[in-house]
């Protein structure tokens, strides 16, 4: 519950200081994150730490070590009293990460989220004993306990999926140190891998552009800015190869240390049992998929190069718009429009959730330096709201990334009444809900669409 986790985050899209967006970055809708905290300094970020340092001292004095001997009701509460403890350090994560995420140049934000992931994870660690203890309850003892109380057994699906993870579950004195050195750990590695690329500038054609502008040049109609984007990320990504390298290395070996330990079968073990799937299941996806390549991928690119009138494509053309694509830009109202539009032809409730996100400003939307460059929707916590951000430079493709993220929002309203610990999801279902949304739009954009080359 320590964790700043993002449903989602796509493909790079962001702060492009060439090719302007529609209208000016000025004109483009920024978050206010007020309805989570005032600002860094705001006062009830210490009464909150402090609540919750309060409640999670006491909570550790009244449950651990006794959690198979309660009631039913007794364990339903000691699970109703982590949550809002979860809940309320989650609204403290949610914050600072929504901060750092919107200028990762920024020393401020940086040192504030790092402070409060500390701060967090050293409060968390006063609770990282309930979920080991769950763990260890007999099952039929835990099935009498959940059948005499419906306090306990609303929580049903939430202690399903904690338990799946019994046959990992390492001893109480090595999972708190695996806990509080996480900071320092994967964390830390993370942090400057982001603020390593947030702080790169590639020089094409004679502007200096970050990371997600330069990509951005990937898509321009002009062949020679498209080179010229593909080999300036090669360089500069090259320049820094030992860090990356020991960065991507480090993390590798840290999580294999963490398996091997845990016992997991495969690397991919664990993210498939976080996200309620078989590696069975994976493994056909990726095996189907592998095999289509040649019908749909190699087909594509073949059909793309004699569309360009070449044999083979460089690699810089890859993203490149087809010949006869328009280059058709969109203003943030357009974009807004046809993805409402497109929500309510489908449901009029759907669209009416997703117009808050406009209306309550909880979109950040212009492409500007140091913000992050991909595009995510955080739920951040029930008693608040969701949060999207993505960098909108009036492409269809951010019309798309719009639906797409929009998806994810109005799905983690309407989970929000669940609460902290069953509204959570996996990935699997996340993505239904936005590539659905996503979907929605990209139909209403074919219909619109009258010219036959371009559909």
């Amino acid at each position: 519950m320590t964790d700043f986790r993002r449903t989602e985050v796509s493909a790079p899209r962001s702060p492009d200081t060439g090719a302007a967006p529609a209208e000016s970055v000025d004109d483009l809708p920024r978050w206010n994150l007020a309805d989570l905290y005032k600002g860094p300094d705001d006062p009830a970020v210490e009464t909150d730490l402090a609540w919750a340092q309060e409640r999670a001292a006491a909570f550790s004095k009244a449950y651990k070590g006794h959690l198979a001997e309660l009631s039913g009701d007794d364990l339903g509460k000691a699970v109703a009293d982590y949550e809002a403890i979860g809940e309320r350090l989650g609204r403290i994560m949610s914050f600072a990460g929504l901060k750092f995420a919107e200028n990762m140049e920024d020393g401020a934000s940086a040192r504030f989220q790092q402070s409060m992931q500390e701060r967090v994870t050293d409060i968390s660690t006063l609770t990282l004993f309930f979920t080991l203890e769950l763990n260890r309850i007999d099952d039929a003892r835990l099935d009498a306990q959940m059948a005499e109380s419906a306090a306990l057994s609303r929580y049903a699906p939430w202690l399903r999926d904690l338990r799946a993870f019994r046959p990992y579950q390492l001893s109480d004195e090595l999972e708190q140190a695996l806990h509080e050195r996480h900071v320092t750990g994967a964390a830390a590695w993370n942090r400057l891998f982001e603020e390593t690329l947030a702080g790169m500038r590639f020089p094409v054609a004679g502007e200096e552009l970050t990371l997600s502008s330069a990509l951005n040049r990937l898509s321009e109609p002009d062949g020679e800015v498209r080179k010229a984007a593909a080999k300036a990320v090669g360089k500069g990504l090259g320049d820094n190869i030992k860090l990356f390298s020991l960065t991507y290395n480090t993390l590798v070996k840290d999580k294999a240390i963490d398996d091997k330990a845990r016992g997991y079968p495969r690397p991919v073990s664990y993210r498939n049992l976080a996200n309620q799937v078989e590696d069975e299941v994976v493994d056909a996806l990726v095996t189907a998929v592998r095999e289509s390549f040649p019908k749909l991928s190699h087909r594509y690119y073949k059909l793309k190069a004699k569309w360009f009138g070449v044999d083979q494509m460089d690699y810089w053309d890859r993203n490149a718009p087809l010949p006869t694509a328009a280059d058709r830009k969109y203003s943030w109202d357009e974009a807004r429009d046809t993805v409402l539009g497109a929500y309510g032809a489908f449901a009029p409730d759907m669209a009416d959730i997703a117009k808050q996100f406009f209306d309550k400003r909880w979109i950040d939307a212009p492409p500007t330096a140091g913000k992050d460059s991909g595009a995510f929707a955080h739920p951040t916590v029930p008693s608040a709201h969701p949060y999207i951000l993505f960098n909108f430079h009036g492409r269809s493709r951010d019309v798309m990334t719009l639906a797409h993220e929009l998806g994810h929002g109005v799905h983690q309203v309407l989970a929000a009444p669940q609460g902290n610990l069953l509204a959570d999801t996996p990935l699997t279902l996340a993505e239904t809900a936005s590539v659905f949304g996503e979907m929605l739009t990209f139909r209403a954009l074919l219909e619109r669409t009258t010219d036959r080359r371009e559909r």
